[in-house]
């Protein structure tokens, strides 16, 4: 019988793998978080999986390079292809401009893909027996689904001086001007901002959230302060119970699932009381807050998975964090560290898992659900980075640094998948 050729070995090996129809949009990112995603990518991913994916580079430097073409690039191609893994990014402050030779300071990745895909942000932490909640009641996750349009991230404000009286107008398509007083500032220097949204956001924002409610089979909440601001408030309370109303009320009800709105006050004193398990509408400004709120009191931010939904299904995953510069130095130091890489792998998890749902790949599902599940188990079998370590209540429990989480997950992924 002739001996397989090293080719005929490295064919039949790739076969074993398991295989993919369409590819994912990968967005590589900076400092520590990119060391991780080549590490996860090598020790966790491509022994297992054939790995298809259209590969845009998001660092820094090609952001620059590139004069940010490359960001706008790589939302067009997750617009073409679906779904999308994107590692955390650097938005440069003025301290960056000398350390990367920055030609400006170039506006944040994520918002920039946000504006493309039209989107909201759903965050979710990942829980593990050990690391107790700061609040005991929460039992199961709480989703935080942020819109991520306007408000005061798009404002407009303005410093006044005493003796001015400040107005917001606004004129028509036909010329005519409306105006109202916003304050007459006799007395005293003060400020002013102008906040806005559109309806056809707030809509999409409204159809996201639906969507995932059903996907996840979750009840919806959806808050703001429509007593207090009768108009922009009351706006997306409206939207959202026209929408519901006409769109999804049967399909909440066939699923056994509902969609709850009340004030922001009363929301935040119900999600205090709840067991979790839900997700809660925010808009721009209460979700940027309340997500790390609710990360804090799960136990890290480190263990905060991130997605990105469009109201016509397309889907961005990445971790909630940042780029963890500190660690990174000291990794161009040679030092070791000791770095979590848990929603980094549950970016990549969840993104494989969504491609097979779209391409009916039960395989590559399988794959999504063992890799979350191995990397759980490490964590309670006692190894873990040493952030979790600080927290964790485990009687036997032991720190590891970055590569060692890594293997050891893998050790518990080779069994799962044998």
């Amino acid at each position: 019988m002739p001996k397989r050729n090293e080719k005929q070995f490295e064919e039949e090996n790739q076969m074993a793998k398991i295989q993919m129809k369409t590819p994912l949009v990968e967005m590589d990112g900076d400092e520590m978080t990119r060391v991780l995603w080549k590490w996860i990518k090598d020790i966790l991913l491509t022994p297992y999986v054939d790995l298809k994916t259209e590969y845009y580079d998001l660092g820094l430097e090609y952001r620059e390079k590139t004069k940010d073409q490359v960001t706008v690039d790589s939302a067009n191609a997750t617009k073409k292809y679906g779904v999308a893994v994107k590692c955390a990014t650097i938005t440069p402050n003025a301290a960056r401009m000398p350390e990367y030779n920055l030609s400006q300071m170039w506006k944040s990745p994520n918002g920039t893909i946000r504006a493309i895909l039209d989107g909201t942000v759903f965050r979710t932490p990942i829980l593990v027996k050990g690391v107790e909640p700061y609040i005991p009641t929460w039992t199961a996750p709480i989703t935080i689904a942020r819109h991520a349009y306007g408000d005061v991230y798009k404002n407009t404000e303005m410093k006044v001086k005493q003796g001015s009286k400040a107005e917001l107008v606004v004129t028509d398509a036909e010329g005519n001007e409306s105006r109202e007083l916003i304050f007459n500032f006799e007395d005293t220097d003060g400020i002013i901002q102008g906040l806005h949204n559109k309806n056809n956001s707030i809509a999409g924002f409204a159809r996201a959230c639906f969507n995932y409610g059903l996907d996840l089979h979750q009840d919806v909440w959806f808050a703001t302060k429509d007593t207090i601001s009768k108009k922009y408030d009351h706006t997306f309370k409206d939207i959202f119970q026209e929408i519901y109303d006409n769109e999804y009320k049967e399909k909440f009800e066939a699923a056994g699932i509902e969609y709850f709105y009340t004030l922001i006050d009363d929301a935040v004193a119900r999600v205090i009381r709840s067991h979790g398990g839900y997700i809660w509408a925010c808009k721009n400004y209460d979700g940027d807050v309340m997500s790390d709120m609710v990360s804090t009191a799960y136990g890290s931010l480190a263990m905060m998975t991130s997605v990105l939904v469009s109201p016509d299904g397309i889907y961005e995953y990445e971790a909630a964090h940042g780029t963890v510069q500190r660690h990174y130095y000291k990794y161009l130091k040679g030092e070791e560290t000791s770095t979590n890489s848990v929603a980094t792998i549950f970016a990549w998890s969840g993104a494989l898992r969504k491609r097979g749902e779209m391409d009916n790949l039960p395989e590559l599902i399988a794959f999504a659900d063992k890799l979350e599940k191995a990397t759980i188990q490490t964590i309670e079998d006692g190894v873990m980075t040493g952030d979790l370590y600080l927290i964790s209540k485990l009687e036997n429990k032991k720190k590891v640094n970055s590569k060692e989480f890594l293997e050891a997950i893998n050790e518990r992924l080779v069994k799962l998948m044998a």
